[in-house]
């Protein structure tokens, strides 16, 4: 985090929906971390689903670009941002689904879940 805030500082913030800054695992099992702000729910008229989607496929690009093969969300904006799991499962799901169809090199996508709910929400999407 610390590094994100030296980035934030020097370059300004990253905008809803992008993808823009990369940082290294610090304590986290993970080598770099990829930074994205999801969208803030304010009842789905305010382009919430169209950012959603494009912080999971800047993400992705993002990765591809630095060789990362493998990668895992959260669910982003479920959680302090309240956009609705069941309205945030399939536009992640479909968004991770679309972009991995049309690019190679990624090799694996993980969601890691944190709670009962989130988990049922995006198991409702996948059926």
């Amino acid at each position: 985090m610390a590094e994100c805030n030296e980035i934030r500082a020097e370059q300004g913030g990253c905008p809803t929906g992008s993808a823009v800054i990369i940082t290294t695992g610090g304590n986290l099992p993970a080598k770099h971390v990829i930074h994205t702000v999801g969208p803030i729910w304010r009842g789905g008229n305010a382009g919430e689903p169209n950012l959603l989607a494009s912080c999971y496929r800047e993400s992705l690009s993002l990765a591809l670009e630095h060789g990362i093969k493998t990668i895992a969300f959260p669910s982003i904006s479920t959680g302090v941002y309240g956009y609705p799991i069941g309205k945030a499962a399939p536009i992640a799901l479909n968004a991770v689904k679309e972009f991995l169809e049309g690019h190679d090199g990624i090799e694996e996508v993980r969601f890691v879940l944190f709670d009962d709910v989130t988990y049922a929400g995006y198991v409702r999407a996948l059926s």
